[in-house]
Parts: C-alpha cells; structure tokens; sequence
C-alpha cells in the first residue's frame, strides 16, 4: 500500500509538471505568433511555379526540415548558449538577421533591375530545381525557426533546465504542425475550388469558380508579404538584439522605437494598439531594407564593377 501511494505521488506530480509544460508551452507559443505569421507568409512564395501533384510533397519536405532545424540545430544550440554563453546569442541572431533582409532586398532588386527569373511552366520544374527551391525555402525557415525557438526560450528561461528542453521541444512541433498546415491549405485552395466547380449544387460552383479565380491573386499577394516579411524580421531581429547584452556597440535602437511606439498608442485611443504596431513595423522594415540593400550591393554591384575593370580593352 505505502508503495502505491508513493506511486500515485509520483504520479500526480508527473501530471502537475505535463501541465505546467504545456501551460508555458502555450505562453511561449503564443508569444512568437508575430514570426508565425510571417514563416506562413514566407513560404508559399515558393510553390508558385510548382506542378499541382508536387504540391503536398513539397511542403512535407519543407516541414520535414523545418523540424530538423528546429529540433537538430536551433534548439541543442541555444539551450547550451543560452546556458554557457548568453552573450552569443544575440550576435548569432543578428547574423540571420542580415541574412533574412539580404533575402528580401535581393527579390526586391531582382524585380526592379529585371534580372528575375522567369516564370517557369508547373509542368516543366525538374527535379533538380524543386531540391533548390527545398533547400532555400529550409534556408529561410532556419532563420525564422531561430527567432521563433529565442523568443520562446526568453518566455521560459526562469524554467529548469530539462523542463525548458520540454517546452521547446512542444513549441516546435506545434508551431511547425500550424504554419506547414496553413501553407498547405493555402496551396491546394485551387484544387477544393476545381472540385467545387463540378458538383451540382449553383452555390458551390460559383464559389469553386471563385476561388479558382482568386488563388493566383492571393499568391501574388503573398509573395509581396512574405518579401515584406523578411524585411520586417530581419530589421526586427536587428533592432531588438544591436544594442543586447553581448554586443552593447551601441544603445539599444529598439528601445528609442519602443517609446515612440508607446506614445503613439497613448495618444491615438482605441487606434493605438494598431498604430503602435503598425510604426514598429515600418521602422523595422525600414532598418531590413537598409541592411539588406547594403549587402546586395556588396555581393552584386561590386563583383560586376570588378569584371569591368578587368575586361580587356575594346570589348
């Protein structure tokens, strides 16, 4: 008897510690919806010219390397810099940082300079250019995973050790199941549509047709988000971690776009909280813009002055 109720002890206490897990699991998630938004937004842009077939595979694999970064990489590494060396940590995010506006700066000059790619047929993506379009889509995820594991990290590092371990782990799994499902429905909402269209009820056929309709312009729409997207997370992570403990080269920027952010939600009423957001934002996506436009001039502006230079003379 007194070793079943050691037993049931030790049992309640395992519940006890599941639901704490899952209580600051919910927190932390909660906490790094922003970055969610934004991997969600990010993704899809890489499936526009993808066969329709090729699809869900596509986005399994994305996912599927999504939860090795999140699991393998991000999270063994910042559990044991968050741990041993704290100081790191905001170096390592400012460095996906600039990577992240690189990316978006460099869509944005490839669309004014007209060196984009053109658009290939969904028929005609071979195998070789769908692992390209994989493995930079998995590229993009590390940095946003990294913000989201930091910011999740943050909300729990007064946790023990093994139970932060825990939260991670099940802020991981969740927030990938979320953002990979959304991006999933998102690219097949053109097949519900098609399936719509031939039943026989008049309703459901017009909003098939609608949807049909709709799906190339929601695309459109999230390319530019999710451009905006990396401009906006990659600033942000510049921002908030230029002046941290560990680089401390400069006064905290975030800190001055904080209280202006502050003033304006105080002085616009029931606007505020938008407001306030919305001028965060812009001046996060100001400073992206900035890095990202200056990187794109180092790797591209440059290497071509330098070829002139070189060509012989005549040519």
């Amino acid at each position: 008897m007194g070793l079943l109720d050691d037993i049931a002890a030790l049992a309640k206490l395992a519940a006890a510690s599941i639901d704490d897990v899952g209580a600051a699991a919910g927190r932390a998630t909660a906490k790094a919806a922003g970055v969610v938004v934004d991997d969600t937004a990010v993704t899809p842009q890489y499936l526009r010219s993808v066969a329709a077939q090729r699809e869900l595979p596509i986005v399994k694999k994305i996912a599927i390397g999504s939860i090795r970064n999140k699991l393998i990489f991000i999270l063994p590494a910042a559990l044991l810099l968050s741990q041993f060396l704290p100081w790191a940590l905001p170096i390592i995010l400012m460095v996906g940082g600039t990577y992240l506006a690189y990316e978006g700066a460099e869509k944005i000059w490839h669309k004014v300079s007209g060196h984009h790619d053109a658009e290939v047929p969904a028929t005609e993506v071979s195998p070789e250019a769908e692992q390209k379009m994989i493995a930079g889509a998995i590229r993009t995820d590390l940095i946003l995973s990294a913000e989201i594991m930091v910011i999740a990290l943050a909300e729990v590092a007064d946790q023990p050790f093994w139970s932060r371990l825990a939260i991670l782990v099940v802020v991981a799994l969740v927030i990938t199941v979320i953002v990979y499902g959304i991006v999933a429905a998102i690219v097949k909402m053109d097949d519900v549509g098609l399936r719509l269209a031939e039943r026989d009820s008049g309703f459901s056929r017009r909003l098939g047709r609608g949807l049909v309709k709709a799906m190339p312009r929601v695309l459109a729409v999230i390319s530019v988000v999710g451009t905006v997207a990396m401009l906006w997370v990659g600033g942000h992570i510049l921002l908030v971690n230029l002046g941290a403990d560990g680089t401390g080269w400069v006064p905290a920027p975030y800190e001055w776009v904080h209280h202006l952010e502050v003033a304006i939600h105080d002085a616009t009423g029931a606007l505020g909280g938008t407001l306030g957001w919305l001028f965060n934002t812009f001046c996060s996506a100001v400073v992206g813009l900035v890095v990202g436009a200056v990187v794109v001039a180092v790797l591209h502006l440059l290497p071509s002055r330098k070829k002139t230079e070189e060509a012989p003379a005549g040519h």
